[in-house]
């Protein structure tokens, strides 16, 4: 297709379908997720929806306990992946010009998008986010954090940008959006992250993404030590994390 923004590459998306029900990221992330939106909502709500930018549709899954669900995504290939998975509303569209009407949506949800190489301008998406919400509506963000380890899994997983707390939240206020929580995740296991990121730079790289390394028995274990800062990081700021994760409102009733 011409002029079709960069997204990660077929064999990635074969990967996100095949760990995203069991690999400790995924389940540690969802903990994390669900906390932060029951800053505002409850399970059982009946919500309308939008994953912007739903990739294989892992958090569509979850995020239906709290209402009516709407995925979106610009490649084909991973909505093929939502539709294996029996997603039924999906649209393909890029995340800088949603197809939806102004107003539409209770809560926006964007999970490691507006970092990506195909959304050159973060802050357009952003505020498309802030059109389709209701006023009153809330926006829950998650965008990969410190800067400085930047390594092979960005590359194999498309990710072209990283954040800082303040940078995102400049953002999203400059969008039109009004941050009320943004903090750090995945701080218990940043040694770890750390020390694998700084060895890329002396080993061979690696041949995908950080989703393609088997945890085996590892596995669990890592999951709850990353579900752990899920009550911390609902109602308080981690002051460092691989990731930044953020809920904002849009202003109004």
């Amino acid at each position: 297709m011409e002029n079709e923004p960069h997204h990660p590459p077929r064999e990635e998306y074969a990967v996100m379908y095949r760990v995203e029900d069991s690999h400790w990221w995924y389940r540690g992330m969802e903990s994390i997720t669900r906390r932060v939106i029951e800053r505002r909502y409850s399970r059982g709500d009946h919500l309308l929806i939008l994953d912007a930018g739903c990739g294989t549709g892992a958090a569509m899954g979850y995020l239906s306990d709290y209402g009516t669900v709407v995925g979106i995504d610009y490649s084909a290939e991973a909505l093929r992946f939502c539709r294996v998975h029996k997603r039924e509303r999906l649209g393909q569209a890029s995340v800088m010009h949603l197809p939806c009407h102004d107003e539409v949506f209770d809560l926006v949800a964007s999970f490691d998008v507006i970092c990506q190489f195909g959304v050159t301008d973060d802050e357009l998406a952003l505020s498309e986010f802030a059109r389709v919400l209701v006023p009153g509506g809330w926006l829950v963000l998650r965008v990969p954090g410190a800067k400085w380890l930047r390594g092979w899994h960005d590359t194999a997983a498309d990710v072209e940008k990283r954040y800082d707390l303040h940078e995102l939240e400049r953002r999203l206020c400059a969008a039109g959006l009004q941050p009320e929580h943004i903090s750090h995740a995945n701080m218990f296991l940043f040694p770890i992250a750390a020390a694998k990121r700084l060895s890329e730079r002396i080993v061979p790289p690696q041949p995908g993404s950080d989703l393609t390394l088997g945890m085996g028995p590892f596995n669990g274990l890592l999951s709850a030590v990353l579900s752990l800062e899920a009550p911390l990081i609902a109602w308080h700021r981690l002051p460092f994390g691989l990731t930044v994760v953020a809920l904002a409102r849009k202003p109004g009733a």
